[in-house]
């Protein structure tokens, strides 16, 4: 069973990588060169073929740029005999589009929330259309050391605007309003921040792009720092008090939310 993975970049290798597992590969990008290196950099064997190829596989998998992903599923849906899955990290798109090209056919869409360099990690997993090759491709994945999680759509493009977008412009505004100082006034939170920026700024600025203009999510905290820059006295502290609650924040549910005031004391 045959798996083209249509992008030869960081995600579309980790994607060949853990697929290889239970698939035969092949690569295919818009840059040969690309697609003959992820070919043969993938250990147990791989094969390259042209972007345009006329060969059918029994999966394909989408590892290319959010901006490219309608336009992918439309060109490649007549090479999926059985399945598509997509990497790309937006999700309302591609199951929208895999439904009106794919409608008789297996669907996942699939977001690895971490570099590739990073991986394993949580994989969040829209499972449209299940059916034995793509289990068989999540299957790959959890046993890659994986954490398969399933959402909706809706959900996961909404909490994109937070722990992507939002988040990401909140570490590179950092960047670029700190002063430099020595190193000996670093603080336990500023030096966390400073390891931030250095992995968000460590990153492809397409990438990031891409996701800053899918995303909204970049606004709200423009309009929250100001919020915190016009605020003195009791109404910095009423904002203080709503940014340390655990439950409005990613990851966190309501019933963590510790209800009694009285721990003014505590610091990162």
């Amino acid at each position: 069973m045959e798996v083209l993975v249509v992008g030869a970049g960081g995600m579309g290798r980790w994607a060949g990588e853990t697929l290889a597992a239970s698939f035969s590969v092949a690569f295919a990008d818009r840059d040969p060169d690309a697609a003959d290196a992820a070919a043969a950099a993938l250990s147990g064997g791989a094969r390259a073929v042209a972007l345009d190829t006329a060969e059918r596989f029994e999966a394909i998998c989408l590892a290319v740029p959010i901006s490219a992903v309608g336009t992918a599923i439309e060109t490649h849906a007549a090479r999926a005999d059985r399945a598509m899955l997509d990497v790309t990290g937006v999700m309302v798109e591609p199951v929208t589009e895999m439904r009106a090209h794919l409608a008789d056919r297996e669907r996942v869409s699939l977001h690895p929330l971490f570099a590739p360099g990073n991986a394993p990690g949580n994989v969040a997993a829209v499972v449209d259309a299940p059916g034995p090759v793509t289990d068989r491709a999540l299957e790959a994945i959890a046993d890659a050391g994986n954490d398969v999680f399933e959402t909706e759509p809706t959900e996961h493009d909404a909490a994109m605007e937070t722990v992507q977008a939002g988040a990401h412009t909140a570490i590179l505004a950092y960047a670029l309003a700190a002063r430099e100082v020595r190193e000996e006034f670093s603080t336990p939170v500023s030096e966390r921040l400073d390891e931030l920026v250095d992995t968000v700024t460590g990153g492809t600025p397409r990438v990031y792009r891409e996701i800053q203009e899918s995303f909204t999510g970049a606004d709200a905290v423009a309009e929250a720092a100001r919020r915190i820059a016009d605020a003195d006295g009791d109404a910095f502290e009423e904002l203080y008090a709503e940014a340390g609650m655990p439950g409005d924040r990613p990851g966190t549910a309501p019933e963590d939310r510790d209800t009694d005031a009285g721990s003014e004391g505590s610091t990162q």
